[in-house]
């Protein structure tokens, strides 16, 4: 897939950002999956230079808003005001009208704020003042977020972390991956600032499209199902996964599958979509949170358990 790799050149192999091709695989699949991402990380390790990367490489109009506690949703969606020069009232348009916007902190903003977001994220459309506003296309949230135990963060309900189409966690680069930061920060900071698009947003378009239309054999849409349907058995687990994690889990598959320049889903394509899909959905019972068990480890066991389809 040409424009995947055009951007993973510059970004990855150019060291604009290190020790971040992870995440920023993720992020195309999302893309291309019309989806959102959330990323969790503490405060400092490149989560916004990825997306606004991203988002310039792609010629997509980007917004940051940081998020706080006095945010009010219309503080993002926008408002009606009184325009005495015409005797009527004018809409200003707020930041979630553009392709990429990036929620910082996203759990620094009340329970109010959250869900007007997210529901602009479901609904790909605002209502002010009894006026509804088509979002622009392509639209994605990038949504940042502070593990829960920093202070002065309003925790996301589970309900609202399921619209996220997946969960990327941005935790420290190694010693090496960090001397090339300190050595280099002001050059990558100036090359982020000056990247060029390498391609359009109607190209973009076309791509998403393309890659909807990936083929899946009945054998991987059932080795997804049992993969779920693992997950509600595993005794670690309190809340698996849901029908909508099961449509996300084939919906990257397909996108992951397409940056490989493949027309069709293999079971490695499932796999690598697990973690993402899946680490913002599960629920531990406490008793095993209390022992130290990680979601990603309970995946790896959940994937070890369901078998994988013959060739």
């Amino acid at each position: 897939m040409g424009f995947y790799s055009a951007v993973r050149k510059i970004l990855v192999d150019g060291e604009l950002l290190i020790e971040r091709e992870r995440e920023l695989r993720v992020i195309v699949a999302a893309m291309l999956a019309k989806g959102h991402v959330i990323m969790e990380g503490v405060p400092g390790v490149a989560k916004t230079y990825t997306a606004k990367a991203v988002a310039r490489l792609l010629d997509l109009e980007f917004k940051r808003v940081q998020m706080t506690p006095d945010l009010l949703p219309s503080d993002i969606v926008g408002y009606s005001i009184f325009d005495p020069k015409t005797g009527g009232f004018t809409v200003r348009r707020g930041p979630i009208f553009t392709n990429i916007l990036l929620a910082d902190e996203i759990n620094r903003a009340s329970p109010r704020t959250q869900s007007a977001l997210l529901e602009a994220m479901q609904e790909r459309q605002v209502t002010i003042e009894g006026e509804t506003h088509r979002l622009p296309e392509p639209f994605m949230v990038i949504a940042t977020m502070n593990p829960v135990e920093m202070e002065g963060v309003f925790p996301l309900p589970e309900a609202q972390l399921d619209r996220f189409l997946v969960r990327v966690e941005a935790g420290y680069t190694s010693h090496e991956g960090l001397v090339k930061i300190l050595k280099r920060a002001e050059e990558i900071e100036r090359a982020i600032e000056g990247l060029k698009p390498v391609a359009s947003r109607s190209e973009l378009l076309e791509e998403i499209s393309r890659a909807a239309e990936v083929r899946v054999d009945d054998s991987i849409y059932d080795y997804a199902a049992s993969i779920i349907e693992e997950t509600r058995r595993h005794p670690a687990v309190r809340l698996g996964g849901s029908p909508r994690a099961g449509i996300a889990l084939v919906r990257v598959a397909k996108s992951l599958a397409y940056m490989e320049g493949r027309g069709y889903v293999i079971p490695d394509d499932v796999k690598e979509a697990c973690k993402p899909v899946l680490s913002h959905r599960l629920i531990l019972k406490p008793e095993y949170e209390v022992q130290g068990l990680s979601v990603s480890r309970v995946i790896e066991d959940v994937l070890s358990r369901v078998k994988v389809p013959a060739p």
